[in-house]
């Protein structure tokens, strides 16, 4: 029922975890995808590779989303690439793994979450409606840290935050030709999570979510690529809340 034949779509952060996951099953439904890395250029290729064998275009571009011309040089790579963009999935961002209560954390830390998770999501999203037209897509992935906020880890919620308030703000901004909407992941079994899953806290982490299980990223991807679709066409502002029931906020 999901069909994104002749569409094209951009999705950051995409060499892994939910960016990699959301690209392939773009790609999967019929979509060219374009990818940025930040460092690993590598496995960047390698899913463009994937994207490729599926048989649709792929298009990559590497660097630091957060400086202004970055952001611009992917914008005009995807232009020459496919001409025009139609699905924009804002995923790049960090999670400090460290510990840190807001009454120590230094302004070296603020201002690195601040630039990798809201500096250059504003500077990607806007490069991007620059390629949009009537029926485009905007998915932003918040978290629920976004929602409940995140003890110790002041500085990522805040970010996360801040990106549902901009989801909302830009869906009444680019109504009606423009649908904005928002994914809010809670625990993800991903690389960025890691840190969080040594020795017995994996199992820790199970025990918080209800539905009992820590979603693989293509948990997330799904909800993604169906706020890309046609059946997803009267929503907009929305926050689609993907965490197994760990977070109720309706």
């Amino acid at each position: 029922m999901i069909a994104l034949g002749g569409r094209t779509a951009l999705v950051t952060g995409g060499s892994r975890g939910i960016g990699r996951a959301t690209a392939l099953l773009l790609a999967r439904a019929g979509a060219d995808v374009a990818i940025t890395y930040h460092s690993r250029a590598s496995e960047a290729e390698a899913v463009a590779g994937e994207i490729r064998a599926l048989g649709r275009r792929a298009h990559v571009s590497g660097g630091d989303l957060s400086d202004p011309a970055v952001a611009t040089a992917m914008a005009d790579g995807v232009r020459r690439a496919f001409g025009r963009l139609d699905c924009f999935v804002a995923n790049a961002g960090i999670w400090p793994s460290d510990d840190v209560p807001l009454a120590a954390l230094d302004i070296e830390r603020w201002r690195a979450t601040m630039a990798a998770n809201l500096d250059a999501v504003f500077l990607s999203t806007r490069a991007a409606l620059g390629l949009m037209g009537p029926g485009g897509r905007v998915v932003i992935v918040s978290s629920t840290a976004g929602q409940r906020g995140e003890a110790f880890h002041g500085d990522y919620a805040a970010t996360k935050g801040a990106l549902i308030a901009l989801t909302k703000s830009l869906a009444i901004e680019c109504a009606p030709d423009i649908l904005v909407n928002c994914v809010a992941p809670g625990w993800v079994d991903t690389d960025m999570c890691l840190p969080a899953f040594e020795g017995d806290g994996r199992e820790r982490v199970r025990l918080t979510i209800p539905l009992r299980r820590i979603p693989p990223p293509e948990d997330i991807a799904g909800p993604i690529l169906f706020l890309c679709s046609d059946l997803a066409r009267h929503l907009t502002g929305e926050v689609v809340n993907v965490n197994g029931g760990s977070v109720l906020c309706g």
